[in-house]
């Protein structure tokens, strides 16, 4: 028996056919048929922009909760008023708050190499509340592949801040097109950018990863910081670099002075590409490929990342990538990382973050 239903539609765009909100209708009422019938709390979640036709039989309701089988709704028509939605929205909250975690307690790797000036670190997938196989559970994006409800990524960060020490209401994650493009916080946000630097007290910036490299960059005497999402492409693309070449146009960081941490990434044991995609790999560094002659290569994407970021004149010491857990390979290691070459489509994700203290 489930104890809460939660349907969240927030985002949904509905097509101009004269039934679709009738169709909508009929899953709703659905999903509380076969779902929800004996929960003790239920909620539907509609975006406000989505107009109803009068429907008689069905009430005409938008945002509806049920407690004891017993449905209520807004009086109001087909909308609800702003204080009834901040309620229902409070109650939801207050909800998810009390929820156990699932699968461990929620942990947060972090290295040596940055100084306290800074709070920083990377996430694993246990402490959260996503209850999707794939993505359990404490995943931290989103998108319409990825349909874990957003309140319940929201309640993910929410506690991950409370943890590590953050302002959630001040955090940005990349957007990412795995290319290189950097975005200097306080210059106009690009539409999607795979590196972000800030000198910002105060502002948390996040790097996804689930295989890709989530990269945090630090330098403790110009107090500034960033964050690289490097994929294969964006690594041959040169997205950590990019990153660092950011910091060091805006706030005048010397190179010397700058500690990279790579965060767990997807190992050379399970990441294999196309003979053509490997050739890049293979020119950087023929130690970055093994089994070249094969279709499939085995590619190293940290082993590349670090090379890289040895070649644009980060010193050797300063890239950290082997303390505690950063070097485990997240396919490997189901019981702690989300993946994506082992989960496929619908994968969670793990995040590197920073911030300079207030």
């Amino acid at each position: 028996m489930a104890e809460a239903v939660l349907v969240d539609l927030f985002g949904l765009k509905l097509n101009s056919l004269k039934n679709s909100h009738q169709s909508l209708l009929k899953t709703l009422y659905a999903v509380r048929y076969y779902c929800a019938t004996k929960a003790k709390f239920l909620c539907i979640m509609c975006c406000s922009n989505i107009s109803w036709e009068r429907d008689d039989e069905h009430n005409n309701y938008l945002q509806v909760t049920l407690r004891g089988g017993l449905w209520k709704q807004s009086t109001e028509g087909n909308t609800i008023t702003a204080q009834e939605l901040e309620a229902i929205q409070n109650e939801i909250e207050t909800y998810l708050k009390n929820l156990p975690a699932l699968k461990g307690e929620l942990t947060i790797i972090t290295s040596p190499s940055i100084s306290d000036v800074f709070i920083h670190g990377f996430t694993t997938r246990t402490g959260g509340i996503s209850y999707i196989p794939t993505l359990s559970s404490f995943n931290l994006f989103c998108s319409s592949k990825r349909r874990d409800p957003k309140v319940v990524v929201q309640e993910n960060l929410r506690r991950l801040g409370n943890a590590a020490g953050f302002n959630v209401e001040k955090f940005y994650r990349i957007k990412t097109d795995h290319a290189s493009d950097v975005w200097i916080m306080g210059r106009k946000e690009p539409e999607s950018y795979d590196g972000i630097t800030t000198n910002q007290r105060g502002v948390t910036i996040a790097a996804l990863g689930a295989d890709c490299i989530p990269i945090v960059f630090a330098d403790p005497v110009k107090k500034s910081c960033g964050v690289a999402h490097s994929g294969w492409r964006g690594t041959l693309l040169g997205v950590a670099m990019a990153t660092v070449n950011g910091m060091i146009a805006e706030y005048g960081c010397n190179l010397e002075d700058i500690i990279v941490v790579l965060g767990p990434s997807v190992g050379p044991c399970c990441f294999t590409l196309p003979k053509e995609s490997a050739k890049g790999f293979q020119n950087l560094d023929p130690e970055c490929v093994r089994l070249f002659d094969s279709p499939n290569p085995y590619v190293d994407i940290r082993k590349a990342t670090r090379i890289l970021l040895e070649r644009g004149g980060i010193l050797p010491q300063n890239i950290q990538d082997q303390n505690q857990d950063l070097n485990l390979c997240t396919s490997c290691h189901p019981d702690k990382f989300f993946s994506h070459v082992r989960d496929g489509l619908n994968f969670g994700t793990q995040i590197g973050f920073i911030s300079i203290r207030e």
